[in-house]
């Protein structure tokens, strides 16, 4: 019978979790800070963050106005750098997220 296999597809799709904003955010440092001082493209960070160009572009203004990240233009192409308030926010969030899973939560 074909019916148990739909049901099953069904509610593996139901099973997707999304990401929150605050896990992309980190997410981007992250890839940002593993680059190190030569920073990271966009493209990298397109596949690393794996997020659309215009999603992406949105968080990488809010990281740049915020002084998280530094964003550098050389010959019509963009690279970001992690700056030391972006470092400081990374070990915020990894203490921050210790605490809440420690309280049985996902952030």
């Amino acid at each position: 019978m074909v019916i148990p296999l739909y049901l099953g597809v069904i509610q593996s799709i139901s099973m997707v979790s999304y990401r929150t904003s605050m896990q992309i955010v980190a997410d981007l440092l992250t890839a940002t800070e593993q680059s190190g001082q030569q920073g990271i493209k966009t493209t990298s960070l397109l596949t690393k963050a794996n997020l659309s160009h215009s999603r992406l572009s949105k968080f990488l203004e809010n990281l740049t106005g915020s002084g998280l990240i530094n964003k550098i233009e050389f010959d019509n192409k963009n690279t970001f750098v992690i700056t030391e308030k972006g470092r400081q926010y990374l070990e915020s969030y990894a203490k921050f997220s210790s605490i809440a899973e420690s309280f049985g939560l996902e952030l």
